[in-house]
């Protein structure tokens, strides 16, 4: 059974490491769900690549609030948790502009 408590020892003593791969791997998939918007790419891959940049923006929300639930509050807590927010917000933003743009063009279409 997973212990919550190893979890977070587990987080917080490879803090260095877990922010190393997050960090680099939230801004990536929140560019190619942004890239794969522009280009019109079909809606499941943008599906897909929002989903995967959203569970990334979570572990990393679930990382900072190991720090929060110690007491730790610094300017370091703080940048990686609006980071995370504004990945998790610009691939929300991505999905609903697909989805407006394609209604719109297919309606376009039919005219």
């Amino acid at each position: 059974m997973l212990d919550f408590n190893t979890l977070t020892e587990f987080s917080r003593a490879n803090c260095v490491s877990i922010c190393a791969f997050l960090v680099p791997a939230n801004l990536l998939t929140t560019l190619l769900t942004i890239i794969l918007t522009v280009r019109r790419s079909p809606t499941h891959q943008i599906w897909q690549t929002a989903a995967i940049a959203s569970i990334l923006a979570l572990v990393m929300v679930m990382h900072v609030y190991t720090w929060f639930m110690i007491g730790v509050v610094m300017a370091p807590t703080y940048i990686l948790l609006s980071l995370a927010i504004s990945c998790w917000l610009t691939n929300l933003a991505a999905i609903i502009w697909q989805r407006r743009y394609t209604h719109t063009l297919s309606f376009s279409k039919h005219i």
